[in-house]
């Protein structure tokens, strides 16, 4: 995939970022792209579903899976890419370990909540049933910008 490709998916995932942040969530956005193309986009909902379960993550593979097997094809998503605009906690990265996702591309790093480089490194253990390809630091500064802003407005 080219470098454009990668940018222009994680700017969908901006977009679902922003429309969280707009209503009161954390700003994660999350899309899933099947040959180059959105399949599933999704921000976070944890406050406006009171789950705490609803990660932008959960919610885009759980709607890929239903696109998936009305289109007659497997629950394993080996066919998928997944653009997060924060690195996945573990919860997150194990659904994604789970699914068989082939390409995890996300932006800012979480040293305090993350699961892939930081934290538990969900896909580093040896009960991880699927690694992914990962590539991270995609329009990074981006990323962060939306969480910095959000958090810094709670704050004041």
């Amino acid at each position: 995939m080219e470098k454009n490709n990668k940018n222009t998916f994680m700017l969908l995932a901006l977009e679902e970022a922003k429309i969280a942040s707009s209503k009161g969530e954390v700003p994660v956005g999350a899309i899933t792209v099947m040959n180059n193309k959105v399949l599933a986009k999704s921000s976070n909902c944890m406050e406006s579903s009171s789950n705490p379960l609803m990660h932008a993550e959960m919610i885009v593979l759980e709607n890929s899976s239903v696109i998936l097997k009305k289109q007659g094809l497997s629950i394993r998503h080996v066919d998928l890419d997944l653009y997060v605009t924060l690195e996945p906690c573990a919860m997150c990265a194990y659904a994604i370990s789970l699914c068989r996702i082939k390409n995890l591309f996300y932006g800012a790093d979480d040293a305090k909540g993350g699961g892939v480089k930081f934290g538990s490194k969900v896909f580093d253990q040896t009960t991880c049933h699927h690694k992914p390809n990962i590539f991270s630091g995609i329009n990074k500064k981006n990323c962060e910008r939306i969480l910095k802003s959000f958090f810094l407005n709670i704050r004041n």
